[in-house]
């Protein structure tokens, strides 16, 4: 399985890459109006994206949109191999972590745990319509939102991708979290009926 998703992961991280500028902003444009649809989208609390990189499906747009009782927050690398969350607003500082990636220039005091959140948009390399995610493969949000396996949301997990990361089947292995949802450019999948199928 090992060799099956590194191949996969390359395969995909490269494809989602040669996606051009005009389809990443309108991707990110109608990504923004899919996770806006969502159901269980919250008006108020903590919600989380992330900084989008290596070709990632940009959740700028999202961000812009939000109702005005929803705080954004990225996530910022732990010392104990979880994540946490801290606030952000285009313009305030950030560092980059051990992977390049910038995070919220804040102190630990500030940090919010996994469990604060009500919605978390995680960034994916592939997906099935059962909710498995592909990852880069460090476990960062299946160690993060483990509580997840059991109990029922909040906060809700929303995958993010272009269509083109989707996959038939991703087998899925036992700290594997299960995503609620995936939105990308072309529509939303609902992945609770799908959880325990």
């Amino acid at each position: 399985m090992t060799d099956h998703r590194t191949t996969l992961r390359r395969d995909l991280r490269a494809l989602r890459r040669t996606q051009p500028a005009a389809a990443r902003i309108g991707g990110a444009e109608a990504l923004a109006a899919q996770l806006s649809a969502l159901p269980f989208a919250p008006q108020t609390g903590y919600v989380a994206g992330y900084w989008a990189t290596d070709g990632e499906i940009a959740l700028h747009a999202w961000q812009l949109r939000l109702p005005p009782g929803c705080v954004y927050c990225l996530p910022v690398l732990h010392e104990d191999q979880r994540l946490r969350f801290a606030p952000w607003r285009p313009g305030d500082d950030l560092v980059a972590n051990r992977f390049g990636i910038p995070e919220p220039a804040v102190a630990d005091s500030s940090l919010l745990l996994p469990e604060d959140m009500s919605l978390i948009v995680l960034p994916l390399v592939g997906f099935d319509a059962r909710g498995h995610r592909l990852g880069m493969g460090g476990g960062w949000y299946d160690r993060s939102f483990a509580f997840r396996q059991r109990r029922p949301a909040p906060p809700w997990l929303v995958g993010a991708a272009f269509e083109l990361q989707r996959v038939e089947r991703l087998d899925a292995a036992d700290w594997d979290v299960a995503l609620d949802a995936v939105c990308t450019e072309a529509g939303t999948v609902d992945c609770r009926s799908a959880l325990y199928a």
